[in-house]
């Protein structure tokens, strides 16, 4: 039913009292075109530190961004008071487009994927070769991450004077990840960290692994101004060190070229988000082989063109045993 006729007046049209006596509530949000870019360095209970230019800047995230939320790396538009002095807060009013993301959920079963870290280059894997014992359950889900997300990975093998590598370089060899080895030696008299930051340099590169490997201790070496605090125990029984590093933090390397960004320390890499047929896109060898594959195909089926193709001599056999090792890692717990 028309409430009102053709020709109505604004004085026709009832508009309910606002009893606040102020502006009634639109939904026309601001442009901020006057807005200015930061990079979000730690998130912490609502609170997000910022840095906007040369300056650190307390922000938190404006209402009409709804559920949408900046993680650390995250190229953000900022208003308000950008000026980084004490008691002051910005606000953030749009998240820049991501080029990459590590995303992770809780475990294979869990359906909310939790966005670690967003426009990292690299994704450094570090894992003890003993003291805890490596777990390659892991590094693969970690890869798998890192390929969905856009990351390229870097392994980095620590406590080389406890264990040998070559056993696991063996098993990640056809992948053809850099890598490198340290030592605790070579931590203590940066020698490690030399040869890390060489394979960083002009990069932003997220760390991720299990509590006890010797993580936060590299990224100190990196980063002597800003230590973070390390672990330093192993639990004998469970053979897993403790939390220390809660919240994921970039820090910059000397000399502006590059950024580390320290992720806690995690015991499961959930891969319920990960959609397999996106793993393909790293194996550039193999992945004209699946044009022949039926829709659908999990590439690790009866009839999976990916045989064909390796037997044809169009890849190596053991590049295609590694893309099926990783694609069928989530259908193993990380201790397996």
């Amino acid at each position: 039913m028309r409430r009102y006729g053709k020709h109505t007046d604004e004085d026709d049209i009832r508009s309910r009292p606002n009893r606040k006596g102020n502006r009634p509530r639109t939904n026309i949000r601001p442009k901020h075109e006057d807005a200015a870019e930061g990079l979000v360095l730690t998130v912490d209970r609502g609170r997000l530190t910022c840095l906007v230019e040369d300056r650190v800047v307390m922000a938190m995230k404006a209402r009409e961004l709804g559920r949408k939320a900046a993680v650390v790396g995250d190229r953000v538009m900022l208003v308000g008071d950008l000026s980084g002095m004490k008691d002051t807060l910005a606000r953030i009013v749009r998240i820049q487009e991501r080029a990459s993301v590590l995303r992770r959920t809780a475990d294979d079963d869990d359906p909310y994927e939790r966005v670690v870290v967003a426009n990292a280059d690299q994704l450094a894997i570090v894992t003890a070769l003993a003291d805890p014992e490596p777990r390659p359950r892991l590094i693969d889900r970690c890869l798998v991450a890192a390929y969905d997300g856009g990351l390229e990975p870097l392994l980095v093998l620590t406590k080389s004077d406890l264990a040998a590598p070559d056993e696991l370089l063996q098993l990640y060899g056809h992948l053809d990840i850099p890598y490198v080895v340290t030592s605790r030696e070579e931590l203590e008299n940066g020698d490690a960290a030399d040869r890390v930051r060489e394979l960083l340099d002009g990069r932003i590169t997220a760390f991720v692994g299990h509590s006890g490997v010797g993580k936060t201790t590299l990224v100190n070496a990196l980063v002597p101004q800003e230590r973070r605090r390390t672990t330093g125990h192993v639990n004998a029984v469970t053979g897993r060190g403790r939390h220390t590093t809660t919240s994921a933090l970039a820090l910059p390397l000397a000399g502006d070229d590059g950024w580390v960004i320290d992720t806690p320390g995690v015991r499961s890499f959930g891969l319920a988000h990960i959609d397999p047929s996106r793993v393909i896109h790293a194996f550039p060898d193999l992945e004209p082989g699946t044009a022949d594959c039926p829709r659908a195909c999990s590439h690790d089926e009866p009839d999976c063109a990916l045989d064909a193709w390796v037997a044809a001599g169009h890849a190596d056999p053991a590049r295609l045993y590694s893309l099926r090792r990783l694609l069928a890692t989530r259908e193993r717990t990380e201790g397996d």
